[in-house]
């Protein structure tokens, strides 16, 4: 079967397209056909070495999500020619899904939705889940004011979708202009593309995805999270009793279950940027890194 394998860290033209042996299931396992997959900030990380000794052993797979078609799944939870998605967290379990076959736990996959396609559907196993765990630990109420940061990008327009739908007030910071629009689409009050411009103290909630710092922007006694694993921990705000998380993601098939369940509902919706072949796995990230993304870089298979 066709991988996109890594032998060592380095540039975007490194990456290589080769043949490896099909995967071998254990036991709690299915194998799964790929239909389509993503790339996302870590898959960059990885790739340019930036994960340092958090990265498997080389050589392997990148990729963390998929939707596809089951195989064979002798467990008995999923039919062949089931349509599913799945997470792999591929920095602690070397997993990758950028391959033409995965062999996954059963628990980190489910059904994919019934209103999108496979392309759709292969862009939201990793941002999806990585906002729900999230927005779980911030512990959101009905009168809860959310800050979130970035989030025109994949893992706070989700967030942004679905705490709206929650009727949860919901600003945000976004980088450009042209992204306002944008998430006031996703339900977001307002947003500011200058962080200095925020409201003082006024959101007992922030969801940081990109190592900003909205300490003045959050109240006392609030909560703070943030994903972004490269800028550090978060700022100290203990003195204002403010609890803060670095938090990530967990590979997760009930809140995987729970963001698809959302997509059917018309809570979250999918948004592609372009489409590659994974024989174009070098354009694809080179999309990527080029930046101003519409949405996420899908890889087809």
């Amino acid at each position: 079967m066709r991988a996109v394998s890594l032998d060592h860290f380095g540039p975007i033209e490194d990456l290589s397209l080769v043949q490896t042996p099909d995967p071998e299931l254990n036991p709690g396992e299915a194998l799964i056909r790929v239909v389509s997959s993503s790339i996302n900030p870590v898959d960059e990380k990885t790739r340019n070495g930036d994960i340092g000794a958090s990265a498997p052993p080389l050589p392997f797979t990148l990729g963390w999500e998929l939707a596809g078609i089951v195989v064979e799944d002798p467990t008995g939870n999923f039919r062949p020619g089931d349509r599913v998605v799945g997470i792999s967290h591929q920095l602690s379990t070397g997993r990758g899904t950028w391959a033409d076959l995965v062999a996954m736990p059963v628990a980190d996959v489910t059904y994919a939705p019934a209103s999108v396609g496979l392309v759709e559907a292969g862009t939201l196993p990793l941002p999806g889940s990585t906002a729900l765990q999230v927005l779980d630990w911030l512990d959101l109420r009905t009168d809860s004011h959310l800050l979130v940061t970035g989030a025109a990008g994949a893992v706070g327009s989700i967030a942004a979708q679905v705490a709206s739908s929650m009727g949860i007030h919901v600003d945000a910071v976004v980088s450009r202009q042209s992204q306002i629009e944008y998430v006031a689409s996703l339900g977001a009050s307002s947003a500011v593309i200058d962080i200095e411009d925020l409201p003082l103290y006024s959101y007992d909630r922030v969801l940081d995805t990109y190592g900003a710092n909205a300490s003045e922007a959050i109240s006392d006694g609030g909560r703070y999270a943030t994903i972004a694993t490269q800028t550090g921990p978060p700022p100290d705000l203990i003195a204002r009793n403010i609890t803060t998380k670095l938090c990530q993601v967990a590979a997760d098939g009930d809140a995987l279950q729970r963001l698809m369940d959302l997509v059917d509902k018309g809570v979250i919706t999918p948004r592609v940027d372009s489409v590659f072949s994974v024989v174009d796995a070098v354009r694809a990230h080179q999309r990527f890194s080029a930046g101003n993304l519409q949405g996420k870089v899908a890889l087809i298979f």
